[in-house]
């Protein structure tokens, strides 16, 4: 089922595209990482999916819906933590909550023990909001979030500022909420963090969506493993499989391979293939960890970008 859809969602301000012709999915049972640097255009989104913001262009769908009634009636089943919370610095956590159950019409009163109990807040007692930590107060955010029970919960930097325990129990609480069958959309830059939660991940990058990849996918894209330059590829795998046995492995041209054994012996591999009349052009490890995949699709972008604007320039000279 799908949950939320955009199609080509722009939005401009001051001529300039905080969002441009952005098109995800968001499928049930997502943790989608939204990966970007600050001002990447994460917020922005997120606001637009919340009609916190109106698009220039674009279409949403929310829960299958979208006509801007039912789009309206689509986010009484979803959260948002987007920005700084609005809770009111001189009540209590259980006092924030109550107002907003008394102004959101929930009628069942629990809901703010429940929600309280969720985040592990319920021993704050008298305890007013100016005066929790910032993990506290993130996790009272939360609470907010939640206190509708939605299907769809959008989080905009729940990790920003944290220490490491507030980050370790932060990280907890989204798992514990998506295994409970929410759907989570998550913004980050802090990429090590989304790695150990995230489902599917979307790069944006200076408001555009350069890149949508799974978790299986990243984990094979960033696969730890030796890349061999040879001038045999087909020759060099029987080689491998004959003289050490590698069955893990893959021929990525008529040049390259991928070994995804020996990474502690490598001169074992350059031997054998040596020896059975291969040459071996280049051997080393490769592999990257999120943040390493992240700088090389943004790196792509800037070298593309950068490229263009020294083709229209060159055109232009003529």
């Amino acid at each position: 089922m799908t949950v939320l859809k955009t199609q080509n969602l722009t939005k401009r301000y001051g001529g300039k595209a905080a969002v441009d012709n952005v098109s995800l999915t968001v499928e049930k049972g997502d943790i989608y990482g939204l990966i970007g640097q600050n001002g990447a255009g994460k917020t922005t989104l997120m606001r637009l999916v919340a009609s916190l913001a109106r698009p220039d262009s674009g279409d949403i769908e929310l829960f299958g819906q979208t006509s801007p009634a039912g789009l309206n009636a689509a986010r009484a089943r979803m959260g948002c933590v987007v920005e700084i919370p609005a809770l009111y610095p001189n009540l209590t956590a259980e006092q924030n909550l109550e107002v907003y159950r008394i102004q959101r019409g929930i009628p069942d009163k629990g809901v703010v023990r429940q929600s309280l109990e969720l985040v592990s807040l319920t021993d704050t007692g008298k305890k007013k909001f100016k005066n929790f930590s910032l993990g506290m107060k993130q996790r009272l955010g939360l609470a907010l979030a939640v206190l509708n029970s939605p299907d769809f919960l959008m989080l905009d930097e729940p990790i920003n500022g944290l220490d490491p325990t507030g980050i370790i129990e932060m990280r907890d609480l989204m798992k514990k909420l998506n295994e409970q069958g929410i759907t989570l959309l998550v913004s980050s830059h802090i990429l090590a963090e989304l790695a150990q939660i995230s489902t599917k991940y979307a790069i944006i990058h200076e408001g555009r969506l350069v890149k949508n990849i799974t978790q299986e996918q990243l984990r094979e894209e960033c696969k730890r493993a030796l890349s061999v330059t040879v001038d045999d590829a087909s020759k060099a795998a029987v080689v491998l499989e004959t003289a050490l046995n590698i069955r893990n492995y893959k021929q990525i041209s008529a040049n390259e391979l991928r070994v995804y054994e020996y990474l502690d012996n490598p001169a074992e591999v350059t031997f054998r293939l040596n020896q059975g009349g291969v040459r071996v052009a280049s051997l080393h490890e490769v592999g990257d960890s999120l943040e390493d995949y992240y700088t090389k699709i943004i790196g792509g972008q800037r070298d593309a970008a950068s490229n263009e604007g020294f083709g229209r320039g060159t055109e232009e000279m003529k």
